[in-house]
């Protein structure tokens, strides 16, 4: 059995990711889960795993990450950004790339909540004059 070697946090919007980076062979567990039976699609686990595609680390590390909240493209993305700041935890040197590639910038968009005396956020009741 190996050793966690990494682990990291992301989030985007409600969904949150715990990525543990080992050192292995390239298998990439999401909540017990095989990345593809998860995600249901190859083009969302190439999108989680950018940022090792672009630090070329693909093959060398092992990705089990236990996620929740949120839908499926928020937790892509929470699965991204966890990945990034594991691996500049792992080296330093990797920051730069990642951060030119925009990986290691938390996306702030959150649902804004609804108001009171409103149907919606914004959206209000249709004005009456008469």
């Amino acid at each position: 059995m190996t050793t966690i070697s990494n682990v990291s946090v992301g989030r985007r919007k409600t969904a949150t990711a715990r990525i543990y980076l080992l050192q292995g062979d390239g298998k990439f567990i999401i909540n017990k889960k095989e990345a593809k039976d998860y995600l249901k699609s190859d083009a969302r686990v190439d999108d989680a795993l950018q940022p090792l595609k672009v630090t070329e680390n693909l093959g060398n590390f092992d990705v089990k990450v236990n996620v929740s909240g949120g839908g499926i493209a928020g937790q892509v993305g929470a699965i991204k950004l966890g990945i990034a700041r594991a691996l500049v935890s792992k080296n330093e040197e990797l920051r730069s790339v990642l951060r030119t590639n925009g990986f290691l910038t938390r996306d702030p968009r959150m649902v804004e909540r609804k108001k009171y005396g409103q149907p919606k956020a914004r959206k209000r009741f249709q004005f009456s004059k008469r």
